[in-house]
């Protein structure tokens, strides 16, 4: 009985019965949809049926565009006293954001400048005060540090609420939702280790002062050396808990998202970091000895030995500048973008060390052959490197997505805050 209605089915199908048709039908339907997807052509069919969509990251930038808003922004605010500060760099997001494409769509900044204006008073402020307390006694100006100390993850967490809470991408708003309470984690050990030497201070005397004309050295300076390699032993964790941290609390639409960075990896980094130092460090002394031995031996001049040795050590020096940061910068960059992810995006970063080295060192020495004019020319440079080598592979179709609460923040002083306190938001 199960023979004939196998052959039953198979007769079906080859005289074009239901069976047969209705798989066919919906064969050329999915093939359509895949035809559709891979030339963009189809919003409403979710993508991740058939494969997962590359948003591809371009910056349309240029440096003769930049240096025009850069030398007006840099004009104005000397003549007002930095109080323009807070529009030249509303000017300079916008610029960045609206030449900054996310699979063609550009990036929009809605923050008040005036909001910025309030929030670079009240710093203004902050540190008139601490200054005035730092010269009527000392006690005072540590009064006024810690107090500047204990707000200022706070004043960070606003920063990013602000800075994100006005970010758009094809009518929807970015978001940052991570908590105060969040935001001193990462300081707790900083705090903790700063408050043990202040204590070590008060109780055993300022370190460092000379007892009977001669430098000391006793128990006072050793603990205190102590908990100072504490706090270096310390940074590759609070940079990892930091940006974790940062990484959590982004939200776009539904998409919350995930970084997973171990404080191991960092210091890792750190490790290959002070291993490429010390390389920089033996390479300057090479460089030193042969500008040495060039003027002792073949210009036979003590003095052009060691203006040849200064040569080398200061090629050596530049080298410090042009390695060490454009290293620890892309593999930071990268280690941190390729463990982000959301619900439906996933990052990756390849931004390549030797690529980022060249164009630091040619940006250093075109920067300083031009007296500075050619600085917004290296910052575009280098913001379109460091944005087009990261991708973003996305599951599912933006048209869907649903905007949620609005999560712009209305106190902006955080904002101007993290540049005054050399925080970036990065990418």
């Amino acid at each position: 009985m199960a023979d004939d209605r196998d052959a039953n089915h198979r007769r079906a199908d080859n005289n074009g019965g239901p069976p047969n048709s209705g798989a066919i039908e919906k064969r050329e339907t999915m093939q359509q949809h895949e035809e559709a997807a891979a030339t963009g052509g189809l919003t409403g069919w979710p993508l991740s049926e058939f494969r997962k969509r590359k948003l591809e990251i371009q910056f349309t930038g240029s440096g003769s565009e930049y240096f025009r808003i850069w030398i007006v922004n840099l004009l104005l605010t000397i003549v007002t006293a930095s109080l323009y500060w807070p529009f030249a760099k509303a000017r300079r997001i916008r610029y960045f954001y609206a030449n900054t494409l996310i699979d063609g769509h550009a990036l929009s900044f809605h923050g008040d400048p005036w909001k910025m204006f309030r929030g670079h008073l009240l710093l203004l402020v902050l540190m008139g005060t601490y200054s005035a307390a730092g010269h009527f006694s000392p006690m005072a100006g540590l009064i006024a540090f810690g107090v500047m100390a204990a707000i200022w993850p706070a004043l960070w967490r606003a920063g990013m609420q602000f800075r994100l809470g006005n970010t758009g991408w094809r009518g929807l708003r970015f978001g940052f939702a991570g908590t105060l309470k969040g935001a001193y984690g990462p300081a707790l050990p900083i705090w903790i280790c700063s408050a043990a030497i202040l204590l070590v201070q008060v109780i055993g005397g300022p370190a460092g002062l000379p007892v009977d004309g001669k430098p000391r050295f006793g128990t006072v300076e050793k603990v205190v050396l102590l908990i100072t390699l504490a706090i270096l032993l310390l940074m590759p964790w609070v940079i990892a808990a930091a940006k974790r941290y940062q990484h959590n609390g982004y939200r776009i639409a539904a998409q919350h998202g995930e970084l997973r960075l171990g404080a191991s990896a960092v210091y890792w980094l750190c490790l290959k970091t002070l291993g490429v130092t010390l390389l920089i460090t033996v390479l300057m002394m090479v460089l030193a000895g042969v500008g040495f031995a060039i003027g002792m031996f073949v210009v036979h001049s003590q003095k052009a030995a060691f203006g040849g040795a200064m040569v080398g050590a200061m090629a050596g020096y530049l080298l410090y500048f042009a390695l060490l940061g454009p290293f620890f910068t892309a593999r930071f960059q990268n280690m941190v973008w390729n463990g982000t992810t959301t619900d439906d995006l996933s990052f990756t970063s390849q931004l390549k060390v030797g690529a980022l080295t060249w164009l630091t060192l040619k940006n250093w020495v075109l920067t300083l052959i031009t007296l500075g004019l050619y600085r917004p020319f290296a910052v575009v440079h280098t913001a379109r490197l460091r944005l087009e080598a990261v991708s973003v592979t996305m599951d599912g179709d933006p048209e869907t997505w649903v905007a949620g609460q609005g999560s712009a923040t209305q106190d902006a002083a955080g904002e101007l805050a993290g540049d005054f306190f050399g925080i970036d938001m990065g990418l």
